[in-house]
């Protein structure tokens, strides 16, 4: 150090725009990779709840040969129709796979006519179309048992998407009062007030009771649309949460009570004010009226 020149401590850890800018990703890449754990994140000890990235991970994601191009290929994700191209089928048969749940969806966002489009990895439709197991997916009639289920309208999309997201925020989530927000994310507010009865607890959940990813003001036909795809609609899949939802809150119960209020201390009445003394040698006043009363 010389004249007045000042080494300010090298920071151990960057906010996420300066990290994607560091790792040459867009934003909308890089949330996708910290969303998949491409990209570990740490929370913010600076408070506020947001989550910082270690100059440790940086270094190990650029340290890599390839970099950049093996970390933007691994959160590719594309559409319907770049997706067949990817696995080489017509999108029609892309579609049936992924309503089927054999592909799964990465993330989706509304276009302008408020119609869900959904994303997925192009590294997981390459390894699937690799896969020789799958060959007879790819060509070919379909199966009949997979027509009977298409044809009963299934569509395993949102289901799927909401699997993986809850993992994602399952990661993120620092104690069980945390995890137990998360799972409740994902049901509807009547069906978690069947589990969870007591009002304060519900209160402290619902501060960690992540909202649907924005798409839209909220209140608009496109913001209850996307709540509609975050809240679970499968009996099986509302019976998992809420089992796991309950489970989790035993835990959280144990490691932290919920807050309550504080009860109102109970005010005591003021002792009524004494009489004046009775006189010496004069009965009391109890006694004389009863002596009255009796000669009345």
């Amino acid at each position: 150090m010389s004249g007045n020149t000042v080494t300010r401590p090298h920071s151990a850890s960057c906010a996420p725009s300066r990290a994607a800018r560091e790792l040459d990703l867009k934003r909308s890449e890089f949330d996708l990779a910290v969303h998949l754990g491409r990209i570990r994140t740490v929370p913010d000890e600076g408070g506020g709840g947001g989550r910082r990235v270690a100059r440790a991970e940086i270094e190990r994601l650029r340290s890599d040969p390839r970099f950049p191009e093996t970390l933007r290929a691994s959160v590719r994700a594309v559409g319907t129709s770049e997706g067949a191209d990817v696995m080489g089928v017509p999108p029609a048969r892309f579609t049936r796979l992924a309503r089927l749940g054999l592909v799964v969806p990465v993330r989706f966002y509304l276009n302008r006519y408020r119609v869900v489009v959904w994303l997925y990895l192009a590294d997981e439709l390459e390894q699937f179309a690799a896969d020789g197991t799958n060959a007879f997916l790819l060509t070919g009639r379909t199966p009949a048992v997979l027509r009977s289920q298409l044809a009963a309208g299934v569509d395993l999309r949102p289901r799927n998407w909401r699997g993986r997201h809850l993992g994602f925020l399952h990661r993120q989530a620092d104690g069980p009062w945390q995890r137990a927000g998360v799972l409740a994310g994902f049901l509807d507010p009547l069906q978690v007030a069947e589990i969870v009865k007591d009002p304060y607890e519900r209160s402290h959940l619902n501060r960690f009771r992540p909202g649907p990813p924005a798409h839209g003001t909220p209140g608009t036909p496109a913001a209850h649309l996307v709540e509609k795809i975050m809240t679970a609609d499968d009996p099986d899949e509302i019976d998992w949460l809420g089992y796991d939802l309950a489970r989790t809150l035993d835990e959280a119960r144990a490691e932290q009570p919920a807050p309550r209020p504080f009860p109102k201390p109970v005010p005591t009445p003021p002792a009524a004010p004494p009489g004046p003394p009775d006189e010496p040698g004069r009965p009391a006043r109890g006694l004389l009226n009863r002596l009255r009363r009796r000669s009345g």
